[in-house]
């Protein structure tokens, strides 16, 4: 089978500017006293067409993980479910379940920041999204602004040890 190209690869600056703007998400997510994740949903053209970051603690929605947030919202601003050309850009690496949906919407590109040694499923636990048997695989690009991002959750669950 062969996997549809994917769309051109941003600027290591263009990527660190879209996870900045992921970072803001995820602070946002703390704020409410969720996990600090946050993602975006990039266009071929480089444009944000969708935004997410966890809403578990405060919809109280188990499915309520940044990636499958901002998934829902580029595929209700685009009319189509099918995001064959797009690229996530997450803070955080996805869980299996993020993985999984985001291999369903046909995302082409993972962005992501810290890596997930508990949870991971784009190549640190698990490699769920370059799987050989999936019918649909996602190019990885991790580790931008990793230490960043990775503080950012040592932060927040620092503080909420301490409470």
């Amino acid at each position: 089978m062969s996997l549809p190209p994917s769309p051109p690869r941003a600027s290591r600056a263009q990527e660190e500017a879209w996870m900045r703007e992921a970072m803001t998400l995820a602070a946002q997510a703390a704020r409410d006293g969720d996990v600090p994740v946050g993602a975006l949903i990039i266009d071929p053209a480089g444009a944000i067409i969708g935004t997410g970051r966890n809403v578990r603690e405060r919809d109280g929605d188990p499915a309520g993980h940044a990636e499958v947030v901002a998934l829902r919202d580029a595929a209700a601003k685009r009319g189509t479910w099918r995001l064959t050309d797009c690229t996530l850009v997450v803070t955080l690496e996805p869980c299996p379940m993020c993985a999984g949906a985001l291999m369903l919407a046909r995302i082409a590109r993972v962005v992501l920041g810290a890596w997930d040694d508990k949870l991971g499923a784009c190549g640190s636990v698990w490699d769920l999204v370059r799987d050989r048997r999936a019918t649909h695989r996602a190019e990885v690009i991790g580790g931008v602004l990793e230490d960043e991002c990775a503080e950012q959750l040592r932060a927040f669950f620092a503080q909420h040890r301490l409470s």
